[in-house]
């Protein structure tokens, strides 16, 4: 595994911790690499909890553009399709998934708190999607699922940051805990996790699973494989 992934636990939950504090979390290749291979493992291993946190300021800064420039278009496409089977394999899970959000996070991190089936957030977390300003259409779908559509659209054409109180009021965010009270939360979970069997707890959540992952693929790749994807990616970091 990654050095940037931290896994605790064993038996039925497992603990993943990204950690890469000194850039905020950000998923760079190898760690969202190390994240899909760790859901395997877990699942595989018969886990029935999964919980993703943050080590330091922040739950994630999504991608990592720490060396964009020496990546070709076609390699920053692949990053970008890697980033969404990572979302679909984590909200397809059969194990309940829960993300524990602190600090500022942005663009795919916030998407991954997203795909989760728990999402707590701390008071003090902040949100932001940025990445229709470089037009890459990432977890769009899945964000209008839980906020609806007229939200997801006034957020998301402003690249609008919102905090906690507004993820929960629109449905984004489960629940709001502070980190000390995030073992009970995990200890929960874990309950909750256990009251069904694994057949019926795979059977509920097909049942009310609402993914689209071939159409969530495809808008991905049509909206990436534009051509000036890397210059798209220099306007917005400039920008920003």
């Amino acid at each position: 595994m990654s050095g940037a992934l931290r896994i605790d636990g064993q038996g039925d939950s497992r603990v993943f911790t990204l950690s890469r504090p000194e850039k905020m979390n950000a998923l760079s290749a190898d760690l969202v690499e190390a994240l899909i291979a760790a859901l395997d493992e877990a699942e595989a291993q018969g886990a029935r909890l999964i919980v993703l946190k943050g080590e330091g300021r922040n739950f994630s800064a999504g991608f990592d553009f720490g060396d964009w420039e020496a990546q070709s278009e076609g390699d920053l496409l692949l990053r970008f399709v890697r980033i969404e089977m990572l979302l679909q394999r984590l909200a397809g899970s059969p194990c309940l998934t829960v993300a524990l959000a602190h600090g500022r996070n942005f663009g795919a991190g916030v998407d991954l708190f997203g795909a989760c089936k728990w999402r707590v957030s701390a008071p003090d977390a902040t949100f932001r999607m940025p990445g229709l300003k470089f037009g890459l259409v990432l977890g769009t779908r899945r964000f209008a699922s839980l906020v609806g559509a007229e939200r997801a659209r006034a957020i998301l054409e402003q690249a609008a940051t919102f905090g906690a109180e507004e993820a929960l009021r629109d449905g984004f965010a489960s629940r709001l805990a502070a980190p000390p009270a995030w073992p009970d939360i995990e200890r929960q979970a874990l309950e909750t996790a256990s009251a069904l069997t694994c057949a019926s707890r795979v059977q509920l959540y097909a049942a009310l699973s609402a993914e689209a992952p071939d159409t969530d693929l495809a808008r991905l790749v049509r909206s990436a494989a534009q051509p000036g994807l890397k210059a798209r990616v220099a306007a917005y970091l400039q920008a920003r």
